[in-house]
């Protein structure tokens, strides 16, 4: 055992009870801790004193040093040190603050006015009462007394012969008073003298049985009671001892440790705020001035008061539930100061004792620091690291011996930080194993279960990157390889558990490989983590790697099957082009009415799956990913080469024409004669055979719909091959492979929808142009009206009814719809200059959307009521514009026209551009129904306005 560990078990065992109770504290609460987490480094006193009784006692010495002694002079007591005022201490920081490391805050209590005593009283949390009888006390001594040095004094003597029963409210607190002074009295000369006792000397124990007998009866304590002569004799003896035989000038009754500093340690708490307990008074400065001048009657020097102060301001920071790191800072500032003198032998033990207290401590987190410390708390980890080493620096450099002689070759830090890593990464690594045990035990009902070996493989990569980003960072101002050594003792902790599962494999099963792949990836994580860290050591990171013995797991495995997965997804590549090549898309070939290609690529791609899940490898949830996705290409290609040249909206719509103005009165040849309508392409289909037909087109969307529908299916199919073949029923595999087929699920919607729009469009523009836009209206309104196209479009409707499946009938026959819509307002607002509406054709044109809305709806049994009345929205609220006189309508597009480019000083209104975007309130709009208003005023406005070509 070093002398590091030996200092912190002596430091442990002097602490053998505790005071059971604390007196409450009137004034203000005082901060405790638990007793097994800190103990007293200096050992106890051996008497029933209170912290309140001990507070006092400390108080009356503090008065009691604060007088002064002159020749011929009585004693007298000092009260005028005035604290600072508030403008001087926020321009003067506290000196004692800056050498400790402490921040200057404003202090929180009101001590205006007050002296540095009064300060004290406060601090102390001594009632005006109790000071006021002190001082009287000290009165009566010093009248009693004159010519005498207080240290010839034994003060506890000289109060209990001037203090009398009247002075206290009641005789059961003189009593407490009398046996509180008699206990001092042989803790500082029997118990804990400053010069040790001589085992022939016969006055310790008169003197002890005097004050034991006093505790159980009290004794009379005036001038002239024999009990108190003889009681005052005994005590100045002891007192006045001296190692030469001599008359000492100092008698030594509150001078031995530890009473002397645990006097001095209740003196010292009188530093921090008593209204922040983890801030140190402004008056820090003061308050240190006024107690050391107990060091006469205590025997303390600048060591004993070094040592004492870094005990206080540690014991507050672990009191106050370590929340204030400056105070941890200021105690390990005080340290480097104590290891100046640390080789003195007088108090050797003293620091001895502390050091290993605060070592203990500190080890106690350190060993363990996963537990102890996170991200959010990582910079305290650092404060507890310097106090440790410092503490462990001191003790190494002042021993004495052959371990003096070893240490100056060991870096104590570096040492001690790479302990602490191995001991906290091991301990982490077991509790995690354990909790894999514990949670696998408590689920016996879970299926094929995964190896634990495996989990904890990943959960060990996730230490490490996590030890890099939070702990590392700290450690390295010790350990330049912090951690590189972490993951290498991950490292042989998990290698530990791999040889115990590899010694117990007789034959290579799916657990083994599992196991082995899953060590293989971590041990790569884990050197590169090693490398990376230790690459600008002296050997490279060499050592470490001597330390990460190999797995020497196999990986071969994965590279064969992503062969075999290439090979299968190229092979069905080449089988989709070549298949398609010949598809003809015939509407017959089967009941489902759908291509035959689509059955045959989905029944390849299932038996891919089932091959794939028959191979014997280990890593089907690693792979699975990748075979799907090749095969999802292979399905993608499929569906965009079966909607390729089918067209679309934008295929079949005609161009809009130029806008013009009607004649005035005209009913025919209203228009120029060398305006035509716009052309649409005529023909069975674009490549000049019969696979883009309206049967045709209606096969592919039942394709695309099948293999939509199949994908759930064969995605069920494979999560459960997946379940069977691993064993495995947890669901954060599959959640780990992600939503199979995306790209071929999207591009059946897709294509779905981009069908039923060119069904569509290419009935309404292209198989009907004959009915509907070559005729619809054209010349006279009256004898062109849209009874012939409702004939073809319901023999259309009933074609596509019979031949698309079920389940897309509805969203292809509502796009016929919404096409039919879009087509009939695009001849009310677009059809060219063989279209003309009068005020009385408006009547007609309602008649005849009410005849096209009645086809769909089919006296109930086609599109619901809601859904035409959607889709019709646009065009019912532009028809009331056809009922609008003309020059209500001109009003209407100047009114919009403004709102849209803003007042104008021009006389011409601008030209509104052609949005598209029909609406009865839109200028673009409200003009085209002026354009094709037959009459004279709109023929003029639009002549005067915009100046367009006139008509025939």
């Amino acid at each position: 055992m070093d002398i590091v560990s030996y200092a912190y078990r002596d430091a442990t065992a002097q602490t053998v009870s505790r005071t059971k109770h604390h007196e409450k504290v009137t004034l203000h609460e005082r901060p405790t801790i638990p007793i097994d987490e800190l103990p007293y480094p200096f050992g106890e006193l051996g008497v029933d004193l209170t912290e309140s009784e001990l507070r006092e006692t400390a108080y009356e010495i503090l008065v009691v040093s604060c007088r002064t002694s002159s020749s011929g002079k009585p004693l007298k007591y000092v009260s005028s040190f005035s604290v600072r005022s508030s403008s001087s201490r926020s321009t003067a920081a506290s000196k004692v603050k800056k050498a400790l490391g402490l921040n200057n805050l404003e202090s929180v209590i009101e001590k205006k006015g007050s002296t540095i005593g009064e300060l004290m009283r406060l601090q102390m949390s001594i009632s005006e009462q109790i000071d006021s009888r002190v001082r009287r006390a000290f009165l009566r001594v010093a009248a009693g007394q004159l010519g005498r040095r207080l240290e010839s004094m034994v003060l506890p003597l000289e109060l209990l012969q001037h203090f009398k029963s009247s002075e206290f409210p009641n005789p059961q607190e003189y009593e407490v008073w009398q046996r509180r002074n008699l206990k001092l009295l042989e803790a500082g000369l029997v118990l804990h003298p400053c010069l040790p006792l001589d085992e022939t000397d016969t006055r310790p124990k008169q003197l002890q049985q005097i004050i034991h007998g006093a505790l159980v009866k009290p004794m009379e304590t005036s001038k002239h009671s024999e009990s108190m002569q003889v009681l005052r004799n005994l005590g100045t003896s002891l007192a006045c001892r001296s190692f030469d035989g001599s008359s000492p000038e100092i008698c030594h009754w509150a001078d031995g440790t530890p009473l002397n500093l645990r006097l001095y340690q209740i003196l010292l708490e009188a530093c921090f705020d008593v209204n922040d307990k983890t801030s140190v008074t402004e008056e820090v400065d003061e308050v240190l001035e006024i107690i050391k001048k107990t060091w006469v009657i205590l025997g303390i020097d600048q060591m004993f008061h070094n040592i004492c102060f870094s005990w206080v301001l540690f014991h507050r920071y672990v009191a106050t539930s370590q929340v204030e790191n400056d105070l941890l800072f200021a105690a390990d500032n005080l340290l480097s100061e104590v290891a100046k003198d640390a080789n003195a032998v007088n108090f050797s033990q003293t620091l001895s004792s502390l050091l290993g207290l605060i070592l203990g401590w500190a080890e106690k987190r350190l060993l363990v620091y996963h537990d102890s410390f996170y991200r959010d708390n990582i910079d305290i980890m650092q404060s507890f690291l310097s106090m440790d080493l410092s503490a462990a620096q001191i003790l190494v450099e002042h021993s004495s011996g052959n371990y003096q002689k070893r240490s100056k070759e060991v870096d104590v830090a570096f040492s001690r930080v790479d302990s602490y890593i191995r001991a906290s990464m091991t301990r982490t690594f077991s509790q995690e194993k354990e909790r894999l045990i514990s949670s696998r035990k408590s689920s016996k009902q879970q299926q094929n279960p995964l190896p634990i070996l495996c989990i904890l493989a990943q959960n060990v990569s996730d230490l490490a990157f996590n030890e890099k980003e939070i702990y590392s960072a700290i450690l390295k101002r010790w350990h330049p390889l912090a951690t590189g050594v972490a993951v290498a003792t991950l490292h042989a902790c998990y290698g530990n558990e791999l040889k115990k599962f590899v010694s117990g494999i007789s034959e290579l099963t799916p657990d083994a490989l599992q196991v082995l792949i899953a060590a293989d990836k971590l041990e790569k994580d884990l050197v590169q983590m090693a490398v990376a860290d230790a690459v600008d050591s002296e050997d490279g990171g060499k050592s470490l790697m001597t330390e990460m013995t190999p797995y020497e797991a196999e990986a071969v495995i994965a590279n064969l099957v992503k062969s075999w997965i290439r090979t299968r997804v190229d092979r069905l590549k080449e089988w989709v082009n070549r298949n398609l090549q010949q598809e003809v898309w015939n509407p017959h070939a089967n009941k489902e009415r759908f291509a035959p290609s689509g059955v045959e690529v989905l029944r390849s791609i299932d038996e891919t799956f089932e091959a794939f899940f028959l191979l014997p490898i280990p890593m089907h949830p690693a792979l699975l990913p990748e075979l799907m996705n090749g095969l999802d290409g292979c399905l993608q290609n499929y569906i965009l080469k079966a909607i390729s040249g089918c067209g679309s909206q934008s295929t079949f719509v005609p161009t809009m024409p130029s806008l013009t103005r009607c004649s005035s009165g005209s009913k025919f040849s209203v228009f120029r004669k060398k305006e035509r309508l716009p052309k649409v392409l005529h023909g069975k289909s674009q490549n000049g055979d019969d696979s883009f037909s309206i049967p045709q087109l209606c096969v592919r969307i039942n394709t695309l719909h099948c293999i939509r529908k199949e994908l759930d299916v064969l995605e069920k199919r494979t999560i459960s091959q997946l379940r069977d073949n691993m064993r495995v029923d947890d669901d954060n595999i599959v959640d780990g492979l992600g939503k199979g087929f995306e790209l071929s699920v999207a591009s059946c919607l897709e294509g779905i929808q981009q069908l039923s729009e060119a069904i569509s469009y290419k009935v309404i523009f292209h198989e009907l142009s004959h009915v509907f836009w070559d005729y619809l209206y054209v010349v006279d309104v009256s004898s062109s009206r849209i009874e012939p196209f409702l004939q073809e479009l319901e023999k259309n409707l009933e074609i596509i009814s019979a031949t698309v499946h079920d389940k897309v009938r509805t969203r292809v026959i509502t796009n016929v719809m919404k096409a039919s819509f879009d087509g009939f307002l695009f001849i009310l607002l677009a059809g060219g200059p063989s279209r003309a509406f009068s005020l009385a054709d408006a009547a007609i044109i309602d008649e005849d959307l009410k005849f096209l809305m009645d086809l769909f709806w089919s006296e109930g049994d086609g599109l619901p009521t809601d859904l035409i009345d959607k889709f019709s929205t646009t065009l019912k609220g532009i028809l009331p514009l056809f009922h609008t006189d003309t020059a209500i309508l001109i009003e209407q597009l100047e009114r919009a026209t403004e709102d849209y480019f803003g007042p104008s000083a021009n006389s011409r209104l601008p030209l509104p551009p052609t949005s598209g975007n029909w609406s009865p309130t839109e200028p673009s709009t409200i003009m085209r129904v002026l354009c094709y208003r037959n009459d004279k005023m709109s023929t003029k406005f639009l002549r005067k306005n915009y100046n367009l070509p006139k008509k025939l």
